[in-house]
């Protein structure tokens, strides 16, 4: 392994070995764990999980208790798309400055809840606790309490100091305030209609999504969280099924709703031909639904072949091209991998920032020996394996772009930057012509050269030291 890697971050890196085997078993991987210090790992803190959750609830006001920073951070983070109400688009904070970080912030929070109310009316408030909430000690819940009895609407704290977890931890905190404004409403009669669960309508994936159920005759009941309003989030343990999405962020939820609500839940994917070929005969078959499946059958038939036939344009220049893949979920990256199968692109690094040992083992057991495995990644250990495996093309998000170019390699966002959807059959399509794009750009043949990395940073090395000599020798 490579000398650039950190002593403390070898076990969470792993090849496959010619025997494959599983990765997080035994001495394997070691995942879903801390982060270790001084590493630069690629994770958010716990506030950023909670809040990447939440944000999409259209008609939700979000409060963010702590600096200006953390509002200004997460300011419309995932970039989802409404049908309703954009008041999810605005940030909100109560600006801590020294003063409340002195005497106490819970009155200016009190006031912050007023005002939003006095100047939005909205239906439902979530207060987030940052970390300087959390070392000061401000009691976030009884203001929340406290501004439900005044205002008569959902007021909810969300326990998130970016200190106290993973951004692991931020999703279960978002889960557990679902949970809290599900809870008076979970006796209600159950309905015909399934739940959506992780899925967060970046570009509209949402719709495409819903527009194959209705097809098979199954309504959504709600989503969570793309798209979402109150009033649909409250009818949601009404539903006959859980469809999950992204189990990163949402399996705590699912295993809750199904303990206390009794919806049960079954995990899907939506990305690729065969992924979402097999989501939609699972739906129907998990409804015992015989309309549904026949449905399926002809949705699958129909636009399934429709996204092979133009897949097997593009394989021919995907021929030899090898991918890398770092996301945030395990169960992204499964779908990716089956993906690049599909495309005929051979994964040889992959990685996730919260994938579970579960997630591993089927990863690895869909690739091919010799890819390098990798939890919680760091740029300085994507970039010594993208280079180490001749990586042609990168798939993450905003913060692995740079890098990718950087080393004259080929990027696709698959995060919440996106403005194009990349799931279902039409996401196949522009999966397909994006990395055919990328990866065939003729940019590359600029930016790459028969000269090695260190031979390259070694010539600019001797030029700044002969400038700074020639600065020196003129004063």
């Amino acid at each position: 392994m490579a000398m650039e890697i950190l002593e403390e971050r070898r076990t969470s890196i792993k090849e496959k070995g010619n025997k494959g085997g599983g990765c997080c078993s035994g001495d394997g991987l070691r995942c879903d764990t801390a982060s270790v210090a001084g590493s630069v790992s690629q994770r958010a803190c716990v506030y950023c999980g909670a809040r990447v959750v939440l944000n999409p609830i259209t008609d939700a006001f979000h409060i963010v208790h702590g600096p200006i920073g953390c509002a200004s951070y997460t300011w419309d983070i995932r970039g989802s798309l409404t049908s309703g109400s954009e008041l999810f688009r605005n940030s909100f904070s109560t600006d801590l400055q020294e003063k409340d970080i002195v005497f106490g912030g819970a009155e200016k929070l009190t006031r912050a809840i007023d005002e939003a109310v006095a100047n939005y009316a909205p239906k439902l408030i979530f207060v987030y606790a940052t970390c300087i909430v959390g070392v000061i000690g401000d009691d976030v819940e009884a203001v929340c309490r406290n501004a439900e009895k005044k205002h008569g609407i959902r007021v909810i704290a969300v326990k998130a100091p970016g200190f106290s977890g993973t951004k692991s931890t931020g999703y279960r905190m978002a889960c557990n305030a679902l949970v809290q404004l599900m809870e008076p409403h979970k006796e209600q009669p159950k309905i015909k209609g399934v739940n959506i669960l992780g899925d967060y309508n970046l570009a509209g994936e949402m719709w495409i999504i819903r527009n194959y159920l209705r097809e098979m005759g199954i309504p959504i009941v709600a989503t969570l969280t793309g798209d979402a309003a109150y009033e649909t989030l409250i009818k949601a343990p009404a539903a006959q099924l859980n469809i999950v999405q992204c189990a990163g962020s949402m399996m705590y939820l699912a295993h809750r709703m199904e303990d206390e609500m009794g919806v049960p839940w079954m995990r899907a994917s939506f990305f690729g031909v065969e992924d979402t070929s097999t989501a939609l005969r699972q739906v129907a078959e998990r409804l015992n639904d015989d309309y549904a499946k026949r449905k399926a059958e002809a949705l699958i038939s129909e636009r399934g072949a429709k996204a092979e036939a133009f897949l097997e344009q593009y394989k021919p220049h995907f021929v030899g091209k090898k991918a890398a893949i770092f996301v945030g979920g395990g169960f992204k990256a499964i779908s990716l991998i089956r993906q690049f199968n599909e495309m005929g692109i051979e994964t040889v690094v992959v990685g996730t920032q919260t994938g579970k040992p579960e997630d591993y083992e089927i990863i690895s057991s869909l690739v091919n020996p010799g890819t390098v495995i990798l939890d919680d990644a760091n740029p300085a250990e994507l970039e010594t394996f993208m280079k180490q495996k001749g990586a042609d093309i990168l798939v993450g998000g905003v913060k692995e772009r740079p890098l990718a170019y950087k080393l004259g390699i080929a990027f696709c966002d698959h995060n919440h930057e996106r403005k194009h959807a990349l799931g279902g059959f039409e996401g196949v399509e522009n999966f397909t012509r994006e990395v055919n794009l990328s990866i065939n750009s003729p940019v590359w043949q600029f930016t790459r050269s028969s000269a090695s990395f260190a031979e390259a940073t070694q010539a600019q090395a001797s030029l700044v030291r002969e400038a700074l000599a020639a600065r020196a020798a003129h004063f």
